[in-house]
């Protein structure tokens, strides 16, 4: 439901967050609660010109509210990672009115995708001696997933300012 325009514009502030909470995911296996708040912040303040309606533009603080409750419990009952929980609520609003299988098949991809890409960049010996510090590329069994979180954001923006065909 977001309009190509709308996307273009939450995208100028979006992505360099996303790059933020990916490398810091990728560096620390944290991100930063300040990056949360950067988008988090980023629904309210542009969010309204990013949507047609009032509703949908309400609807998007709905998806926040949502998903900082089930990121609460995942990380109560299941141990997922709050920082990925709340990153992952951050970004929910601007998936208001997206086809469910889209997103789903999305998260899917952007999982499956940065997982691969994260374990192909281990491979290369530069990066590897760059990173050595980095506990996301030392780990061989831990994945990220603020990578996948901002690969998901960012890819569909794109693909919503995207000419539909």
């Amino acid at each position: 439901m977001i309009t190509p325009t709308g996307a273009l514009i939450l995208l100028v502030p979006v992505l360099p967050i996303a790059i933020w909470a990916a490398l810091s995911d990728l560096k620390r296996l944290k991100i930063p609660n300040r990056a949360v708040m950067a988008m988090a912040a980023v629904w309210p303040l542009l969010g309204w010109l990013a949507v047609p309606t009032w509703t949908a533009w309400f609807w998007g603080f709905a998806f926040l509210g949502i998903g900082i409750l089930i990121a609460y419990l995942a990380f109560a009952l299941f141990r997922f990672p709050g920082g990925d929980g709340k990153f992952a609520a951050a970004i929910s609003p601007v998936f208001v009115g997206a086809p469910i299988g889209e997103v789903l098949i999305l998260i899917a991809l952007s999982m499956l995708g940065a997982t691969l890409a994260v374990q192909l960049v281990r491979l290369i010996p530069a990066v590897s001696r760059a990173s050595d510090q980095w506990v996301g590329f030392r780990h061989w069994r831990i994945m990220p997933f603020g990578v996948a979180l901002s690969a998901m954001v960012v890819i569909y923006l794109v693909a919503a300012i995207w000419p539909q065909v």
